[in-house]
């Protein structure tokens, strides 16, 4: 039988306020979270209902009413690993993908999307080494994207 927690705040990585009864296992879309029912890795569930919206780090906790604490994980997702022959090319590669409002992990030689097969023979045409893999997404977040997400809940007026 499942149970319906409460979570009341959250810490970022590397709080050590305490060990975790349970976690969460989240995708980098699931990570934005305002008002969402999660379910834990034990099944119990956990309401998150914060005033403004949040994006939780890997290795963040959730603060539950009781006190405990619920470690937040980022989940493995299929992605692209995409690299040029040199860093002016995956600049241009770069423009490519964000001209598509596509949310992307830039790194200094490789950048990560979601696989998309349509995106993934562009890329080749652009002549870009794509290649099928699995781990954490970490996509950068937009410029009205933080920070409590003020400049979005005015332009969304």
């Amino acid at each position: 039988m499942t149970t319906t927690l409460r979570a009341v705040s959250h810490l970022p990585a590397g709080h050590g306020k305490g060990i975790p009864f349970d976690l969460v296992i989240l995708a980098h879309d699931e990570r934005r979270v305002r008002r969402k029912l999660l379910t834990l890795a034990h099944g119990d569930e956990v309401l998150v209902d914060f005033p403004n919206p949040v994006t939780l780090e890997d290795g963040a906790a959730l603060v539950l009413g009781d006190g405990r604490l619920v470690e937040v994980i980022a989940a493995e997702e299929s992605l692209y690993e995409i690299t040029g022959r040199d860093s002016e090319h995956l600049v241009r590669l770069a423009w490519h993908l964000g001209n598509r409002h596509l949310p992307a992990e830039l790194g200094e030689h490789r950048i990560l999307i979601k696989r998309d097969h349509v995106i993934r023979d562009m890329l080749v045409g652009l002549g870009a080494t794509v290649m099928d893999i699995s781990e954490p997404f970490f996509p950068e977040h937009g410029a009205y994207h933080s920070h409590g997400d003020r400049n979005h809940a005015l332009l969304n007026r």
